[in-house]
């Protein structure tokens, strides 16, 4: 994994990984806004739902096992994915291409327990708290999603991670799981369920995790009341083999990587090695789902020796395509542009 941050832990993982349709958990990056619980004790651990609600309930993990469980397989990538790539360049974590990675995630559906706490007609949006360990003076780390996305029947109060129990990185005890979302969205280490009237009022929520309403130029500065909060992941692939700066040998190459596109699926995805002038189509992988990325390969066979730039677009049943350059805001938010790596054949 690379190591982007060390006080609060940030791995990416290597685009080598994303060979596989289920990202093994020790392959799946790591995205922290502050530290980690220093402890969580399972049997000690109790998730609260209030607010505007008819009944608080209080849930134990043994109280959430007893719950129908459903399971969805969604591709979870922070917003800020490929932020380095932006020109000019904004702060906040560097992440390169790594910040995803796809998994089966289980639990019961936030709307069982919301039904079972009885949500009032005031509830429009819910709200959730992690344990984070707050440092300082830094603003405790709390997001909430419209009531409407709450209710979907895929959203999960998720305990599992590819069939097995979360682990710390991945919010054990308990984690939300809003699928086809920005992984910010997906609170880890739950502890705090609460419905509310409006949109949570928060550093996380404002200025954080906002989009410009209308187009920007590097380097302006955006207004909050004219930016809107971040939901949907956009359309993306990104190519993990070859690898940058690769010295292949002639002959036939097998360009292949992942793609994906939120609450949209994946339609296809072409292969350029001409600089755009040309576009093959790539095969896509027999593995899909709704929210989950799919795989792909195309088969490439230069003419000649030289050096290439190959280029990956995908398009979604949106009819969105992965723009030639990327939508620049202060931030470095939702990078998509058409993915390329440089190789020399030999």
């Amino acid at each position: 994994m690379i190591l982007r941050s060390f006080r609060f832990v940030d791995l990416e993982s290597p685009v080598e990984y994303f060979n596989s349709w289920l990202t093994p958990v020790p392959h799946f990056f790591v995205r922290n806004h502050m530290h980690e619980p220093s402890e969580l004790d399972a049997s000690g651990w109790r998730l609260s739902l209030g607010g505007e609600v008819e009944k608080p309930l209080t849930l134990s993990l043994a109280e959430l096992s007893k719950m129908e469980t459903h399971s969805i397989v969604n591709t979870l990538e922070c917003a800020g994915n490929g932020r380095s790539l932006q020109r000019p360049q904004v702060p906040g974590i560097q992440w390169g291409k790594g910040a995803v990675g796809t998994a089966r995630f289980s639990g019961p559906r936030l709307r069982d327990a919301l039904r079972r706490a009885g949500v009032k007609p005031t509830g429009k949006h819910v709200m959730f708290r992690g344990l984070d360990e707050v440092p300082g003076k830094v603003p405790p780390f709390i997001r909430s999603i419209p009531i409407e996305k709450a209710l979907d029947a895929d959203t999960l109060i998720a305990t599992h991670m590819n069939g097995s129990p979360l682990t710390r990185h991945h919010g054990f005890p308990a984690r939300a799981l809003v699928p086809g979302w920005i992984g910010a969205a997906s609170c880890k280490w739950l502890a705090e369920i609460k419905v509310l009237d409006a949109e949570f009022v928060g550093n996380f929520m404002s200025p954080g995790y906002r989009f410009p309403n209308q187009p920007v130029k590097p380097g302006d500065a955006v207004k909050p009341e004219d930016t809107h909060p971040l939901t949907a992941l956009s359309v993306k692939s990104v190519i993990s083999g070859p690898s940058d700066d690769a010295t292949l040998k002639a002959g036939k190459v097998v360009v292949h990587g992942a793609a994906w596109a939120g609450e949209a699926d994946i339609v296809k995805v072409e292969i350029s090695a001409d600089g755009g002038a040309t576009w093959d189509i790539a095969k896509l992988g027999h593995d899909q789902a709704h929210y989950a990325w799919r795989l792909w390969s195309y088969d490439w066979k230069p003419a000649k020796a030289g050096d290439y730039t190959i280029q990956s677009r995908a398009t979604d049943s949106q009819g969105r395509t992965q723009p030639a350059t990327p939508v620049w805001n202060p931030s470095g938010y939702l990078y998509n542009a058409i993915d390329q790596v440089n190789v020399h054949v030999s």
